[in-house]
């Protein structure tokens, strides 16, 4: 192995004793600093020895920031992190996140707690759960259209 593959190495060992880093990270961050098939060949190496996982890193970034986060948001994060596809649906289906009922109402209620006003407080509402990438059924399940709806939800995440 030569100075610059070993120093190449080194890098990426120092990269990933920080956090995991999927492939695609690596060679971004890698890149700058050797050839590509020397990057290639580094990190096809640490993926022989388990030091770098796709799977692995999906099932981190998930437990740590899957909380307040839908379905499709936590699979459009993940592909741009550069998880195949069939790595994203393992995770989630892994660590419990198909059902996203429970997350959407957990961050509706730390958010707002109360029933909308009118429309446009609904529509309001409803905006902030889809831009954490919860799905629309999920939405008119979760946000309630009156007073009354409140506490049908609340007892329906109890009965669950």
């Amino acid at each position: 192995m030569t100075d610059d593959v070993r120093e190449l190495r080194q890098r990426a060992v120092r990269l990933l004793a920080r956090r995991e880093h999927t492939r695609a990270e690596l060679v971004r961050k890698l890149a700058p600093h050797g050839t590509s098939d020397e990057v290639s060949r580094v990190i096809s190496q640490l993926q022989g020895a388990q030091l770098q996982s796709d799977a692995r890193f999906a099932e981190s970034w998930l437990r740590a920031r899957a909380g307040g986060l839908g379905t499709q948001r936590l699979r459009q994060t993940l592909q741009q992190k550069g998880v195949a596809g069939e790595l994203i649906g393992a995770a989630i289906t892994e660590a419990g996140l198909d059902d996203e009922r429970e997350r959407a109402l957990a961050a509706w209620k730390k958010k707002f707690d109360r029933a909308p006003i009118d429309r446009a407080d609904w529509a309001r509402q409803a905006r902030f759960l889809q831009s954490r990438g919860f799905a629309t059924d999920t939405i008119r399940r979760v946000v309630p259209n009156t007073v009354s709806d409140i506490d049908s939800t609340s007892e329906m995440a109890h009965d669950e």
